[in-house]
Parts: C-alpha cells; sequence; structure tokens
C-alpha cells in the first residue's frame, strides 16, 4: 500500500504501542508508554493506514533515544503532528459542539437554551465584556486556563444565584469543554472540585417546601369549588381537578395537567402515569374523592386531556420553542393558595429571586407525610411517587418518639417504657381479671389504671 508520502510499509510492521482509530474512518491515533507506566496517545492526523505506521514507527525511534530526556524532547518537537494546534474561538466553538455527537441532549428546549446561555456568559466573562479586571482573560478555546475558570467560579459567587444553580451552570460547561478537548492542552479546565459550591453554604439562609395539613387541602378545594366573585382563576373547575389529581396521587404538576383519559382505568380504578420528569411509570388506585373528580370531568371531555384548557395552556411555547406554558399554569394554581392565607414564596438574604415555601409540589410532600403517619411503607409509598426522593426520605427518617425513649432507657439501664398496647392489655387485666365481664372496679383498681395511663 502507498501512504500519502510515498512511504510503503506492510501491515506486519511492529510497534512499540498501539494503532487505533476511535471511530470508522477517523483519524489514527497511538498510544505508546513512555516511562514508569505513563500512557500518552498521539493523534496522527491521517487516515491512511500506512501512513500511519510510518508515523507511529517514528515515533518508536524516538523513544528508543540513548536517555529518556532526548526521547521527551525529540517527541515535542515532533507535536507537529502527535497533537493539532487547533484553535477555535467562542461563537465557534459554540457551533462545534452544538454538532458534536456527545454533545448533552436535554430533554427541554428550555435547558437546551441553558448550555448556550451559560457558555454565553463564559465567554463573555472571558473576554472581559463581563468584568473588565479578569487577570487570566482569554480570546479563545486555547487561551483558557484552569485559573480563568476559577476566576469565573469566583465571579459566580458573588451573583445572587443559589448553590444548585451556580454547581448547575459549572457543569453545563465541564460538559460543553469535554467535546473541545481537542482545541486546548491538558484536562479539562472545568474539571477542579474547588469550582464547586457546598450545600452547607446556604444552611441557615435556605426556607424548606412545606407540606400543607389536610385541613388546608380541603380549604383549598373548597374555595376552588366556591363561585365567589372574588376568587377568581382562569378554568377553576379543572384547576380544582388537577389539585384533586395532586392530592390523592401525590405527582408532579406537569403529570397531573397532562394526564390523559387513555391513562385512566374508571371501571377498574386505577390511573397509570408515566412520569414526565424520570421516564419512571406508575399506578396508583384512584380514591372515591378522585373518583368524583374524574367522573365530574367526563362532562366536558373533548380531547385526550382530563383538563383540556388547562393542557392546551401548559403547552404553550415562544418562538424559539422554550415553554411558557407552564409558568402560567404554575402562577394559576399558587392562587388558591393565596386564597387561604398562606404566602407561596418568601425573600431570602442573598438570592435575588424568591423561595418557594407554598407551591403545588407541596401536595408531593403532603402524600409523603400523611404516608408516613399512617404508617405506610416507604417501598409502597416509593412505588406511588415513582422515585428514590429526597422527599420520601425527608419523612421516612423520623424516629417515633416511642422508639427514642425505648432507646435513652436503654443506654440508661432503666426498664422499657409500656408500649400503648402494652397499657390497654394491662388495664384490661385489672378491669377484666377472667377475660370475660368486667368486675366492679375498686378504688385501688382505679387507682391502678390511672398510674399506668399516666406512664410516660
Amino acid at each position: 500500500m502507498s501512504g500519502t508520502h510515498g512511504y510503503k510499509t506492510t501491515r506486519t510492521t511492529k510497534l512499540q504501542g498501539t494503532l487505533r482509530q476511535k471511530r470508522k474512518d477517523g483519524n489514527y491515533y497511538y498510544r505508546l508508554t513512555v516511562s514508569n507506566g505513563l500512557r500518552k496517545e498521539f493523534t496522527l492526523h491521517t487516515l491512511n493506514y500506512d501512513e500511519a505506521v510510518r508515523m507511529a514507527s517514528e515515533l518508536d525511534s524516538i523513544w528508543l533515544a540513548p536517555t529518556k530526556e532526548v526521547a521527551l524532547a525529540q517527541m515535542n518537537a515532533l507535536r507537529g503532528f502527535s497533537k493539532p494546534e487547533l484553535d477555535a474561538s467562542f461563537d465557534e466553538a459554540w457551533e462545534i459542539y452544538r454538532m458534536h455527537p456527545d454533545r448533552a441532549v436535554p430533554t427541554t428546549a428550555e435547558e437546551q437554551i441553558g448550555y448556550q446561555r451559560t457558555f454565553q456568559s463564559f465567554a463573555e466573562f472571558a473576554t472581559g465584556i463581563t468584568k473588565k479586571d479578569v487577570k487570566h482573560p482569554a480570546t479563545s478555546i486555547r487561551a483558557v486556563t484552569p485559573e480563568l475558570c476559577e476566576e469565573y467560579a469566583n465571579y459566580l459567587r458573588t451573583l445572587s444565584i443559589s448553590v444548585d444553580t451556580h454547581n448547575r451552570m459549572l457543569r453545563r460547561l465541564r460538559k460543553v469543554f469535554s467535546c473541545l478537548k481537542e482545541y486546548y492542552e491538558g484536562e479539562n479546565p472545568f474539571r477542579s472540585k474547588t469550582l464547586w459550591r457546598r450545600e452547607r453554604e446556604e444552611q441557615g439562609k435556605v426556607v424548606h417546601r412545606q407540606a400543607f395539613t389536610k385541613e388546608q387541602e380541603d380549604r383549598i378545594l373548597a374555595v376552588l369549588s366556591d363561585y365567589d366573585p372574588k376568587h377568581k382563576v382562569r378554568n377553576k373547575d379543572e384547576i380544582r381537578v388537577i389539585y384533586t389529581i395532586g392530592i390523592y396521587t401525590g405527582q408532579r404538576l406537569k403529570d397531573c395537567v397532562l394526564l390523559q383519559w387513555q391513562n385512566i382505568d374508571m371501571r377498574n380504578r386505577r390511573i397509570w402515569v408515566k412520569q414526565f420528569k424520570t421516564g419512571k411509570e406508575v399506578t396508583i388506585p384512584i380514591a372515591d374523592k378522585l373518583y368524583e373528580a374524574l367522573h365530574e370531568a367526563e362532562l366536558w371531555r373533548r380531547n385526550q386531556y382530563v383538563t383540556p384548557h388547562c393542557a392546551e395552556r401548559y403547552n404553550r411555547t415562544d418562538a424559539q420553542g422554550v415553554n411558557v406554558g407552564n409558568n402560567l399554569i404554575n402562577l394559576d394554581v399558587l392562587r388558591p393558595i393565596r386564597w387561604i392565607g398562606l404566602e407561596p414564596s418568601v425573600h431570602v438574604p442573598g438570592r435575588k429571586r424568591k423561595m418557594t415555601v407554598y407551591g403545588f409540589h407541596s401536595l408531593r410532600h403532603s402524600f409523603a407525610s400523611f404516608c408516613a403517619e399512617a404508617g405506610v411503607p416507604k417501598a409502597t409509598l416509593l412505588s406511588i411517587l415513582g422515585t428514590d426522593s429526597d422527599i420520601a426520605d425527608k419523612y421516612y427518617t423520623h424516629v417515633s418518639e416511642e422508639s427514642q425513649k425505648k432507646a435513652i432507657a436503654a443506654i440508661s439501664s432503666r426498664s422499657t417504657p409500656s408500649s400503648s398496647q402494652e397499657k390497654i392489655d394491662r388495664v384490661l387485666k385489672l378491669l377484666m381479671p377472667d377475660g370475660s365481664q368486667p368486675d366492679r372496679a375498686s378504688n385501688d383498681t382505679l387507682q391502678q389504671v390511672l398510674e399506668i395511663l399516666k406512664e410516660a
């Protein structure tokens, strides 16, 4: 076979390293162990096998130099084909990433745009548009250094964003640069763990999502059933059904709004949900009150959705394909929460945006809370919620007060307090010594009963 430079070789040529193509019809790479088990891989920039063998043979001969220092120096001199001096502007880099086969493929158009916005934010910072006193500015991808990335992370720390938002932006950039590794030297500049923020930074100021009480849930359904003019919200009847679905299934807002009739078996009273966020499928029995709400919804049935007007509103997108309807529906479902006297969100120091305290997602917390209180096994709850979420852990890590008392008694070498059932059994034995009819209790017996009931 003839190479691109007229050099002839055969496939029997012995090499010190490994010659390979990362993908079919792609350039050849040569991997060689250079010292102490350290392996280096060189891009040979040729699609021709014989030419690749010739280049690999040259690398072998260099490595057989008198000293390793000489060999390394000679290899550095051959960097013209060992690693390309490729470079790309930030605009070019984004287009390269956008077409890269290993790029992130988010499930929503909004998250896809989020990647672009994050990269644009970094590009503006790196070139000095955002901040004029950047110590290690860069005008191209090759000029991006770990020091510049550290500066950018510190810059993000000055913004009023949450720890989660900070880390999400860095994860996006790390993914983008993992697809641009041919355009810079060394490791991914966003690899360092020091760039990340820790959740404990927000201890003491993070407001957690609150669960509704049963009374609050009932009040929400009541105000949505009330046709008082002061309680106005678009598609009020459908919003009430959406809340009812959320209360009795524990599903997320999107899963409730876009629930379809084909996934409801009214005869056998079961609902099937393939969750949009996780892709997991769950099946849930239909509670009596939910059955009544769905039966009412059948009266306005006009397409595949249980709440057709709200579904149409939720699926609304802008000119760029970004969903904007989800925010509209979210605002709709927040109204009845305010009607019953709860404030959905609060200001938190150090953040630009308010943090949500009560929202539709609170129904998911309520569902988990009620299941835990009723003694429902955690595995059963997860079969309904459809995910090993922190919500389940939040309500199932609480140890009962009775168990805690037993633990303290055990380490204190004290007798273990009686359980509620044990107390009942002891009282019944006093009142019915023969196990049949209760005796007329003496004052002494009544005093003993009182002592039992007063036990801690």
